[in-house]
């Protein structure tokens, strides 16, 4: 079964602190805000007395590219905000987004594909500052 890549991945040597401050930024500058933010590591500590890396989730979302999405599609929000995860892994952070390019994979809708393409212009753009 061949492995179908749903993310944009950049790896960064700084400190997790760091990176999440040039992510938010990063983010920022492409016309994104971050709606959620979910702490998985604490909340895995919380609820399961589970231990695990540094790992949060950071729901973006950049509202007109949102409108025009929901406009093509109203379930489409069972995809949005954008995810973007930073995590550490060995001595370096990752930071990953989920491709825009699963809303059309999933939609099915050609509708969805200049949402996409921006949302995904958007995303490389902010990726590309941080490493």
């Amino acid at each position: 079964m061949e492995t179908v890549s749903y993310d944009r991945t950049v790896t960064l040597r700084s400190g997790f602190d760091e990176a999440v401050a040039a992510v938010r930024q990063a983010l920022a500058d492409q016309g994104f805000g971050v709606l959620t933010e979910i702490d998985v590591q604490a909340t895995l500590k919380t609820k399961l007395n589970h231990d695990m890396e540094r790992y949060l989730i950071l729901g973006a979302c950049n509202p007109p590219l949102a409108r025009q999405a929901l406009d093509a599609d109203r379930s489409v929000g069972l995809l949005l905000p954008c995810n973007v995860v930073v995590r550490t892994q060995d001595d370096h952070v990752v930071v990953q987004a989920v491709d825009p390019g699963t809303m059309v994979t999933l939609t099915g809708l050609d509708a969805m594909r200049p949402v996409a393409e921006e949302a995904t212009r958007r995303l490389d753009a902010a990726l590309a500052t941080l490493s």
